[in-house]
């Protein structure tokens, strides 16, 4: 198979691929290769790679049974042929990528992991590939939705081409909608308002996961949100669908909004669709801003979490240290409070130095709150503890 680019092999998890070489499309520092090459490949989601397979490893064992795979926006096709090598019980893998070349180099890395009878690569659009399975006895057990900006588009396609209880991967990069700074195409793509806040990853989550919710019920099907993280320039969510109106339903509840005060930095949830919210700050008078439509369940499922910590060993992963931190933090993030305070925000507001983040976390636990820390934000504390105690207990500990 010749290749009219030129390209490298690269060793990730147990597999080596053949990948475009990208330092021969960058010609200023500032460039961004992946996006210049003719097949999409970032080695930076190499992390987002290790716990789609780790994730994936995990739900296959806890249920026991032979998965079938989707893969619908490829690439060079790393992602999916590490599913197939590095996951047991994987029995059939479907890669796809609308772009030629791209299909081309995932069959010569199919080809060349010895994986052509379990991993099949198709050309077409992902939408169109995905309706193809949404016939009940054609359905996936695992769709891994990773674009180059939004998953939105494929949305509909992916929650239709998956079976009952099985799982669903969403990669979104388009960062500056969810974070508030194009707040109007946040409310375009994804359904909600989102507020430019210190916590504002985790409204990214949140929003990414009650847009997949609200996508889901028009299809009578629930969802269950049992992983997520926030790394670098992307957010990930990890969700099981529940088939039926009365799991739609119980899904629709867990929607609301979170109220916020950028004066005093007070916070609330208002669970409900429709429900009206308090205009005003409890703490302050001040006005209230609403981020939502989201999602306010939970965003941790605490027993997957530690099931994945146990599967890490001898998976032999190349971002095990970092892999390793994640999953303990959102173990433990599981139950807390809704949202985080982020030290470093809080002091610049009061003008004051950062406290030591455990100083802090032991004095809120003192006052009989819960503090844990947050993977969202390496100076974030998870607290039920009011804005006013969380600001008065920096000020003591800097004063």
């Amino acid at each position: 198979m010749n290749l009219d680019f030129p390209t490298e092999v690269v060793k990730e998890g147990k597999t080596s691929v053949v990948v475009p070489k990208l330092k021969a499309y960058v010609k200023e520092v500032w460039e961004y290769a992946p996006s210049k090459a003719p097949v999409f490949y970032n080695p930076a989601m190499e992390l987002n790679r290790d716990l789609a397979v780790l994730a994936l490893r995990t739900y296959q064992r806890k249920m026991g049974k032979e998965i079938s795979v989707c893969e619908p926006l490829a690439g060079c096709g790393i992602r999916s042929v590490r599913f197939a090598t590095e996951v047991e019980g994987v029995r059939k893998v479907v890669v796809n990528d609308i772009n030629p070349q791209a299909a081309e180099l995932a069959k010569l890395n199919v080809e060349r992991n010895k994986l052509t009878e379990q991993v099949s690569v198709a050309n077409e659009d992902a939408n169109l590939l995905l309706s193809r399975y949404a016939a009940r006895r054609k359905r996936l057990n695992f769709v891994d939705v990773d674009p180059f900006g939004s998953p939105v588009p494929y949305m509909d396609s992916a929650v239709r081409a998956l079976r009952n209880g099985w799982l669903l991967a969403l990669t979104a990069t388009d960062m500056a909608p969810l974070c508030g700074v194009h707040p109007k195409a946040c409310v375009r793509k994804y359904g909600g308002k989102p507020l430019r806040t210190s916590y504002c990853h985790e409204l990214a989550v949140r929003l990414l996961a009650g847009c997949l919710t609200m996508t889901a019920a028009k299809h009578e099907i629930g969802v269950e949100v049992i992983f997520s993280h926030s790394t670098d320039h992307y957010v990930r969510v990890y969700a099981v669908v529940h088939h039926g109106a009365k799991q739609a339903d119980k899904s629709v509840r867990k929607m609301g909004r979170i109220l916020h005060c950028f004066t005093c930095l007070h916070r609330e949830m208002s669970k409900g669709m429709f429900s009206p919210w308090r205009q005003d700050c409890a703490e302050c008078g001040s006005k209230l801003n609403a981020a939502g439509p989201l999602w306010l369940g939970k965003i941790f499922d605490e027993e997957f979490c530690a099931l994945m910590e146990k599967e890490v060993a001898g998976m032999n992963l190349g971002q095990e240290k970092k892999i390793h931190k994640l999953l303990s933090l959102a173990r433990i993030e599981a139950e807390a409070p809704v949202t985080y305070y982020a030290a470093d925000k809080v002091c610049d507001k009061l003008n004051l130095r950062i406290p030591p983040l455990i100083k802090t976390m032991d004095e809120l636990r003192a006052a009989g709150f819960q503090a844990t820390p947050t993977h969202f934000n390496s100076r974030g504390i998870r607290t039920d503890a009011p804005a006013k105690t969380v600001t008065e207990i920096i000020t003591k500990l800097v004063t």
